[in-house]
């Protein structure tokens, strides 16, 4: 792996720009796992970066990124698959998505190398938010929305699915374009619930995952979650009571 360039790893980590950041490498005030650093130079995975008395690197800095992953990427950590998520980000830290999204959809990931919180944001029962956008071949009816928004009866025998989707809120957008918010994760999951009701995915973007937006991030761009955001970002993930009530309730009134 090829690294990132210094000046690059400090403003990411929002200490300052890169100009300001080569004139504190130039004056001897960054050190590289203890030495001097030097301008140019690129950072690899688990170094220890430090500017001034801040340590920003290392093996256990946790890290946090919003990627717009692009059509055509796929969510795998198997560097021998073509187009992976992984090789493609090219992270200087190694990181791993938390939540999937399909070679044929966009949008938001969230990929950090914290394990604790991609439990919590994995653990289902927790009923985080997700919010996609979605284009379909068919005109949206009111009654395609109240089939939508009350939960559909998917199956696939071949993936071994046979589930009935949590409630949830659609809301129309434009001819074929509606809002979707999601509490749970199945396998293509609006694909199949579009399916169910009589129409196919043109596009699926997710804008959304829990605080987070993609905002004005580009294909391929990331961003770090930092400060207030991740701290809203961790509180969400972690709160589960309230949470596991509802679901509890849920599961109680479809038996």
């Amino acid at each position: 792996m090829e690294g990132i360039r210094l000046n690059k790893y400090i403003s990411e980590a929002g200490i300052c720009s890169r100009r300001e950041a080569d004139r504190l490498i130039e004056s001897g005030q960054v050190l590289v796992d203890g030495v001097r650093a030097s301008c140019g130079m690129k950072v690899q995975p688990g170094q220890r970066v430090q500017v001034g008395s801040r340590i920003i690197g290392g093996k256990d800095e946790k890290v946090v990124l919003a990627v717009y992953k692009p059509v055509g990427i796929i969510c795998t950590e198997d560097r021998r698959t073509k187009n992976n998520i992984v090789r493609f980000l090219d992270y200087p830290v190694r990181v791993t998505y938390a939540g999937r999204l399909d070679k044929d959809s966009e949008g938001l990931l969230l990929m950090t190398n914290d394990g604790d919180l991609i439990n919590q944001i994995m653990r289902g029962r927790n009923l985080h938010e997700k919010e996609y956008k979605v284009t379909v071949d068919r005109e949206i009816t009111e009654d395609f929305i109240k089939k939508m928004s009350a939960g559909v009866h998917i199956v696939d025998e071949e993936k071994g699915l046979d589930a009935v989707t949590r409630p949830c809120t659609v809301r129309r957008e434009g001819k074929y374009t509606f809002r979707i918010i999601l509490t749970q994760g199945l396998n293509r999951q609006i694909r199949r619930m579009c399916q169910a009701c009589g129409c196919r995915v043109r596009t699926l973007k997710r804008v959304r995952i829990m605080n987070i937006v993609l905002g004005d991030l580009k294909p391929g761009e990331y961003r770090k979650v930092e400060g207030e955001e991740l701290e809203m970002l961790r509180s969400l993930a972690g709160e589960t009571r309230k949470k596991q009530t509802g679901e509890a309730k849920y599961e109680r009134d479809r038996k």
